[in-house]
């Protein structure tokens, strides 16, 4: 049996359920992004990108990588490795870590709804200021909520509103379907949705037709007082064209994501009116390292064996 070279972000110690390199023939290599890599790249057969690293460190070993056939993010989105996917060989396939995520981003995605909506930065400064600030504050009841982006991760969220008793919610995707819960819209039909709904949640994926999705245009098709969310990509939405709307106080935003990203300081959206940021945290939490451990095992199980792996989104060609 020749032996097949994997790179790992997490130490291969650390996870349970690998393959023994004995009986697969698999070596697994450490690397998490430093400038000296574990080994020959060209020995490289399967390649999990380090997670939250950037699209520098990424693509970086890519180009030397001969003989990769699996490249596994640890995220959701690909876009972070899709620059460098030109410089492989056909036949590679490019794997994300559906599953991985869902809950947690489901969560913020919540969280962000209800803090925003109930007034929780507000309370927070009041608190800090020792000021009251009672009175009638939006609920999330009876609200309409437009999800954009109706993959696994826009199900999960559309899963954790069902208690909130939302009066209505409105799926987006790329092309139309039906799901279980009902109709799943297509992108096309942004412009007659949008003047509809309360809450309009961004979970889509990066692409060239998505970035800058939410443009002036979208924007000014959102009602009066509607919460804008992104728990996607910073580039989906235009900040200029966003910041435009909230500083008139007519919509409001929380943001998971911006665009730059880190928000450098002193960036107008720090301190813009009825905004809400947290610093790209939707999927890094506790259950991170154990649900990126089982993929990671079962993957490279499937993989020594030579079955078909799970979440393959492209193949390269």
């Amino acid at each position: 049996m020749t032996a097949a070279d994997v790179w790992l972000p997490i130490p291969a110690d650390e996870i349970d359920g690998l393959p023994e390199p004995a009986a697969s023939g698999l070596n697994y290599r450490f690397w998490d992004g430093g400038d000296d890599f574990p080994a020959d790249p060209a020995d490289c057969a399967f390649y999990v990108v380090p997670y939250m690293k950037g699209t520098e460190i990424a693509v970086r070993p890519l180009a030397a990588m001969a003989s990769v056939q699996v490249v596994q993010t640890l995220s959701a989105g690909i876009d972070h490795v899709q620059p460098g996917l030109g410089s492989l060989h056909p036949g590679v396939r490019l794997c994300n870590a559906r599953g991985v995520h869902e809950a947690s981003t489901a969560e913020l995605t919540l969280a962000l709804i209800l803090a925003s909506l109930r007034g929780i930065p507000r309370f927070v400064e009041g608190q800090r200021q020792e000021e009251w600030h009672a009175g009638f504050y939006p609920a999330l009841a009876d609200k309409s909520v437009l999800i954009v982006g109706y993959g696994s991760i826009g199900a999960a969220i559309e899963d954790r509103l069902a208690p909130f008793e939302c009066a209505r919610v409105a799926r987006v995707a790329r092309s139309a379907r039906t799901t279980e819960r009902g109709e799943v819209h297509p992108l096309s039909q942004l412009p007659a949705l949008l003047p509809e709904a309360d809450v309009v949640i961004l979970s889509t994926p990066l692409t060239p037709a998505t970035h800058h999705l939410a443009n002036a245009g979208f924007l000014a098709r959102m009602k009066d007082g509607a919460l804008l969310v992104n728990v996607a990509r910073g580039p989906v939405v235009d900040t200029k064209s966003l910041l435009e709307e909230v500083e008139t106080g007519r919509i409001t935003a929380a943001l998971d994501v911006t665009d730059p990203e880190p928000l450098p300081a002193g960036h107008p959206l720090w301190h813009a009116p009825g905004v809400l940021i947290s610093p790209h945290v939707g999927g890094s939490t506790s259950a991170f390292l154990p649900r990126a451990k089982r993929l990671l095992a079962g993957q490279l199980t499937r993989f020594a064996a030579g079955e078909a792996l799970r979440n393959v989104v492209l193949t390269t060609e």
